[in-house]
């Protein structure tokens, strides 16, 4: 009976000082502030279920997740996302708390890489546009990656991995295996000649070994610490891997990829 009484004291201390049963790893999804799609008049922006499939997963197997964007402040959702109604997003419209963490998402300038485990980026068409260039996505993923972290990314997302590059000046994808949008998704998408570039072959051309799966099917790849998923398809995998890592289930054979 103490063993019992102590255990369920743990517990509500845990409960309440906010804590994970995981060590308290914090994981950071970051999302995109941009909106317009190029220049058709038309809007865009994070597209839903590759924040809440992976947000979820994480969640509940007790991990911190954080979200922020470029920007800062509200994050633009891609509003063609609700029309894809699954259980997390009746769960999302539920959901106060992320709710609130997408109205007042953290800016990505005041983040210290060194609170956080992980950093996913998560897609829309939206990163296309805010994503490869800024500095604190290169800032905040070279320092997480080079500390031991993992650096991850989903279908647009991948625009972040474009330009980032580690102390040694080489681009973190050079050599390394990804799957990221295709353009042959890009092309039935309707949107080739809308984004600034087409981002499979900007991955390529930054050196990285681009798998590409079948359009709109599951495809995640794992190389090392770095996780990318080809579309909304992946998010659900994307998410698992990263628990793989944290957990340390696959960490012996990440590590050995690298």
């Amino acid at each position: 009976m103490k063993s019992i009484f102590k255990s369920i004291m743990v517990v509500q201390l845990f409960l309440a000082l906010g804590l994970s049963y995981a060590g308290n790893a914090k994981v950071l999804i970051v999302l995109t502030s941009h909106s317009d799609l190029g220049n058709t008049g038309k809007k865009t922006g994070v597209w839903l279920p590759e924040l809440t499939h992976p947000y979820y997963i994480l969640k509940e197997s007790g991990y911190t997740v954080d979200i922020a964007s470029i920007k800062g402040g509200m994050a633009p959702i891609d509003i063609k996302s609700f029309d894809e109604v699954d259980r997390e997003q009746k769960r999302f419209l539920k959901d106060a708390v992320l709710m609130a963490k997408v109205i007042r998402t953290i800016p990505l300038e005041k983040v210290d890489p060194k609170d956080y485990k992980v950093v996913l980026f998560s897609g829309g068409s939206g990163p296309m546009w805010d994503f490869p260039n800024n500095k604190d996505v290169k800032r905040v993923s070279s320092a997480i990656y080079e500390q031991g972290g993992v650096v991850s990314a989903l279908c647009h997302g991948n625009a972040a991995l474009v330009n980032i590059k580690l102390s040694n000046n080489k681009y973190l994808v050079a050599g390394k295996r990804v799957a990221a949008f295709t353009n042959k998704e890009e092309n039935m998408l309707g949107t080739s000649k809308v984004v600034p570039f087409l981002l499979e072959d900007k991955l390529i051309e930054r050196g990285a070994l681009h798998i590409a799966g079948k359009a709109w099917q599951e495809n995640v790849i794992v190389d090392g610490r770095l996780i990318t998923g080809q579309n909304p398809a992946s998010a659900k995998r994307v998410g698992k891997y990263i628990i793989e890592y944290l957990k340390g289930e696959n960490r012996k054979k990440m590590i050995a990829t690298e």
